[in-house]
């Protein structure tokens, strides 16, 4: 088991590596032979590895990159939330064969900043680069990407968050919720902490769909502030468990991606690889 789990970060690696290259070089689309040679795997190799991670060829994936890709899947794959939807506490959620369950801490947590509160985190190697995790025993209350902004300033960020909290080093605590985060596979359990606005927001994301997006005025529909588009746009970007909690599908009507708390290139991967993954299914199921 620790041989597949060290093999399958190292493809992490790999593929994170690959999709960087991809995203910088989208304008010059590179070949096969390009990308295999900045991994430094033969071609057959690379795709092979490639393949099984997102489903689709390099070439493929490369057109989900693009500006125009995100306009398509605004135009073909726009979720309209559903205005009705309650504002309940505990919701469950798909992505692939995940379950993800959450619930909402203690307000009293909220409002000390999480004083008297023991979170665990550990580095971890992702297909969206290196990933900081964080977690209570509830379930996780942070992910975070160092991309763009290192390693230093991704753990700052999260632990600002709830800055009486006492941080304690335990990948492994964490491990089981990350692998099933990654992989699609069993269950991931959240645990979030925020003001009532954020939660209605962050809840209203875990209803899209994977491979599917919405506005930010959708969401400020469904959580029945539709002058709000704003501050849900401000909810979205504090969403502290990134990916898990899908932020990323959130754009703006003319279709352009907005913003990203952890950078565009990472946002425009995670549209890709949901992208990906949904043709793989879609062409395996027909």
């Amino acid at each position: 088991m620790a041989t597949e789990r060290n093999q399958s970060h190292e493809h992490y690696h790999y593929v994170d590596a690959a999709i960087r290259y991809l995203d910088a070089h989208q304008a010059d689309q590179p070949s096969l032979d390009d990308v295999a040679a900045h991994i430094g795997f033969s071609p057959a190799h690379f795709q092979k590895i490639f393949t099984r991670w997102t489903g689709v060829s390099p070439k493929k994936y490369l057109s989900y990159l693009t500006l125009g890709h995100a306009k398509r899947l605004l135009a073909e794959r726009h979720t309209v939330l559903d205005a009705t939807y309650g504002a309940g506490l505990s919701s469950p959620g798909r992505l692939h064969d995940l379950f993800v369950t959450w619930e909402a801490m203690s307000p009293g947590y909220y409002a000390s900043k999480g004083e008297g509160l023991t979170i665990r985190y550990g580095w971890f190697e992702g297909p969206f680069g290196e990933t900081l995790a964080m977690g209570t025993e509830l379930g996780m209350c942070g992910m975070a990407f160092s991309h763009d902004c290192g390693r230093d300033a991704a753990f700052a960020d999260m632990a600002d968050r709830w800055p009486n909290g006492k941080f304690v080093e335990d990948a492994e605590a964490l491990r089981s919720w990350v692998d099933a985060a990654f992989s699609g596979r069993g269950e991931a359990k959240l645990a979030l902490i925020g003001a009532p606005f954020q939660i209605k927001v962050w809840e209203a994301l875990l209803q899209i769909p994977s491979g599917h997006v919405t506005t930010y005025s959708d969401i400020a529909e469904t959580i029945d502030r539709p002058k709000a588009v704003r501050a849900v746009g401000t909810a979205v970007g504090r969403n502290p468990v990134s990916w898990l909690i899908p932020c990323h599908r959130a754009l703006r009507k003319s279709g352009e991606l907005g913003g990203y708390h952890w950078g565009l290139p990472v946002k425009r991967a995670m549209l890709a690889y949901e992208s990906a993954r949904l043709e793989a299914n879609e062409v395996a199921a027909a």
